[in-house]
């Protein structure tokens, strides 16, 4: 690729959003000076200072001369030796506590063939208690040539053990009969709104449920207990910090996970930050919540509401206006009433709540942006940042209205050199054009910010900045670039995991950028991100990652 691109910044003034922190009294000794890196801001294009002093958990002093000035003997003084400093990452996107929890269960991301795949469930089974359940999963049937796995294949090696495994893109599951009896699926159980039971020829149910119908298995496998996920979460947070992450957006529209985040943060500082989203119906009780208890601080933030409109590409239950190339019989689905969805937003919109909502299909962004217009129009002018959530596949008209709504696209680098692999066997070249369209978005002057989607894809923000980069799928087969006029320079993908993640959860005044008066939120690796082939960017190293002026990971 033109190593000029990769180098492109992110451009646009950052003035006007410095102004209150810079009017904060950082007055006295700094606590910490780190000297000698290669430090790059984010505060405007290329920009790159030598030092940073940290006074209690704010930024004190931004480059050599300001942080020589304001330290003392007490400061504590850190020689980076030329390390490469960035902001703290912010994921916009994670399922935190789902992904925590499977870190502890079998994988079958890499199973390639249905043989590896049934091999590797017969052996976490014998490894189970008789009747416990099997869960975790990630499997890929794309990496075998796109064959559905059946119930037959794994229930002659898990004869006493209910299996629900999860598709790596969190929308289908696999179970066996053990597991379809206990969730009282049979024949005769009807399809429930926005959810599918696959059936055979003869209307047997083969094993493999998706979107909504997943709530069937769920309600039959029960909840974790509470030591189990903080156990789990924990284990989550020192992982993420490890990759470099000091916040995440958890999406995972559930009050199990912010009962835990909840948890966790009055217990302490968990070390890392949340903001956390739960489910758009029950906005009335989130509101109230905030209402009698407040928002909450920036170790735990109660966020607002998020729903999922329609399914995801891999399922084919994203909803298009057009069928699937490999599955003519269906365009996808809507797993939320329109109706539903437009109540729900006026309602929690006029509470103050800001939304989030889950988009891939054309037609399902198209829609989600229609509605999002006539809320907005409804309850009249206010900062509301509505979100959609992937916004994968957009029309062209689309893409300038994220701008001129003030919607902000939250996006997954990762999933475009993933689904690229197989993309092209579901919808046609013309669709994909307008698929992914990181370059777009961000040429049109809308709100971007980025993440994972954790278990998704890695919860790994260098596999998500040399997926905007270089959008090479993970097969090998785009080393040009999968619709290559879709990638983004490195300054601007950095934007969209640092002040992007700011600014989509109201805390561009206090994160995003490393300048005094924000937080000291920064992350240290060993390679400097803009020196380097993009190619080697992955090879890059955590050094350390601070947060809150702390650090909470030292390699």
């Amino acid at each position: 690729m033109d190593r000029r691109n990769f180098l492109t910044a992110s451009g646009g003034g950052v003035a006007a959003m410095l102004a209150p922190a810079l009017a904060r009294d950082m007055t006295g000794a700094l606590d910490t000076a780190y000297i000698n890196g290669r430090i790059w801001t984010g505060a405007g294009p290329g920009l790159f200072t030598d030092a940073l002093g940290i006074k209690g958990d704010r930024i004190g002093a931004i480059g050599h001369a300001a942080v020589r000035s304001a330290a003392a003997r007490s400061t504590r003084i850190v020689d980076l030796k030329g390390a490469f400093v960035t902001p703290g990452f912010i994921d916009a996107h994670v399922h935190f506590v789902k992904a925590s929890v499977m870190l502890t269960q079998p994988s079958l991301r890499t199973a390639d063939s249905p043989e590896d795949f049934v091999r590797r469930i017969g052996e976490a089974a014998r490894k189970l208690p008789k009747g416990e359940w099997l869960q975790g999963g990630n499997w890929d049937q794309d990496r075998w040539g796109g064959r559905m796995p059946h119930r037959s294949w794994i229930d002659p090696v898990t004869a006493d053990t209910p299996v629900a495994v999860i598709r790596y893109d969190l929308h289908m599951m696999l179970l066996n009969s053990v597991a379809l009896k206990l969730a009282g699926i049979d024949r005769n159980t009807p399809d429930m709104p926005g959810g599918v039971i696959e059936r055979d020829a003869k209307g047997e149910p083969t094993g493999i449920i998706k979107d909504a119908a997943k709530q069937l298995a769920i309600r039959a496998i029960g909840a974790p207990s509470d030591a189990r996920i903080d156990a789990a979460v924990r284990q989550g947070i020192a992982l993420a910090l490890s990759k470099g992450v000091t916040g995440v957006h958890s999406t995972e529209i559930d009050w199990v996970s912010q009962a835990a985040f909840q948890r966790l943060n009055a217990a302490g500082s968990p070390g890392i930050r949340f903001r956390s989203y739960v489910p758009l119906a029950d906005w009335a009780r989130q509101a109230k919540l905030i209402a009698d208890h407040g928002s909450g601080d920036d170790g735990m933030r109660l966020a607002g509401c998020k729903v999922v409109f329609d399914g995801s590409l891999g399922s084919r239950t994203a909803l298009f206006y057009d069928p699937y190339i490999d599955d003519p019989s269906t365009h996808g689905i809507t797993v939320t009433d329109p109706a539903d969805l437009e109540r729900w937003m006026m309602a929690a919109d006029k509470a103050g709540l800001q939304i989030a909502v889950h988009a891939i299909g054309d037609k399902a962004n198209d829609t989600v942006l229609d509605i999002m217009a006539s809320v907005a129009a409804a309850n009249g002018e206010r900062d509301r940042r509505f979100r959609i959530e992937h916004a994968q596949h957009l029309t062209p008209a689309a893409i300038p209205r994220f701008a001129r709504q003030g919607v902000i696209a939250s996006i997954q680098p990762y999933h475009a050199v993933d689904d690229g692999r197989w993309a092209a066997r579901r919808i046609e070249p013309d669709r994909l054009k307008t698929s992914f369209a990181f370059h777009s978005l961000i040429a049109s002057g809308a709100h971007v910010c980025m993440g994972s989607d954790w278990p998704v894809a890695p919860i790994d923000p260098l596999s998500g900045l040399k997926a905007a980069v270089l959008r090479e799928t993970i097969d090998g087969e785009n080393p040009g670039g999968w619709y290559p006029e879709q990638r983004i320079g490195l300054a601007q993908a950095l934007s969209g995991y640092t002040r992007g993640g700011a600014y989509a959860a109201f805390a561009e005044r206090r994160l995003g950028v490393l300048a005094p008066g924000f937080l000291a939120d920064f992350t240290v690796f060993d390679t400097d991100l803009f020196a380097i082939d993009p190619e080697r960017m992955t090879d890059a190293k955590v050094l350390r990652t601070v947060v809150s002026g702390l650090p909470r990971f030292v390699a």
